[in-house]
């Protein structure tokens, strides 16, 4: 008995047949075509700000990258959902939420750690030598240690 793959289908042809794909590429399409609609009545410094995340049930769940922006966005709600009512798509829409969501942050290379001078180890060390609180004056001396290890002057 020998395995045979199935043949290889076009993604045009996988998007018309599959079900779910289809329902999953017909959201995002919607989705894309609401943003579009929201960011035409955003300010154009707030577009890259804000992003729909869902629009069920005339709730529009708006996600947006951080908590300065989330308030001057929730400032101009009446004015936005006013407008946004005058648009077709979100005739019925009742109210909109707004979730602050920060975008993902690359990760530092390992390799470059970084680095304070002598200076800053002795400002620790003398600080370390005010401080009464045993577990905090131990970290500012652990943390003066490692920096005369990693950069001597």
């Amino acid at each position: 008995m020998t395995f045979r793959p199935l043949p290889a289908r076009t993604p045009t042809a996988l998007l018309r047949d599959a079900k779910p794909l289809k329902a999953l590429f017909g959201e995002a399409q919607r989705l894309a075509r609401l943003q579009a609609l929201l960011e035409s009545q955003l300010q154009p410094a707030a577009r890259p700000h804000c992003h729909i995340a869902s629009w069920r049930e005339g709730c529009l769940l708006l996600i947006i990258t951080d908590g300065h922006w989330a308030t001057r966005l929730r400032y101009q709600q009446p004015r936005l959902l006013r407008q946004l009512r005058g648009l077709e798509e979100f005739a019925n829409l009742s109210r909109i939420l707004f979730k602050v969501q920060p975008p993902a942050t690359q990760q530092r290379d390992p390799g470059h750690a970084l680095q304070l001078s002598q200076t800053a180890a002795s400002h620790l060390c003398e600080t370390a030598d005010t401080i009464s609180d045993p577990t905090l004056r131990a970290a500012l001396l652990r943390l003066a240690s490692r920096v005369k290890k990693h950069n001597p002057e």
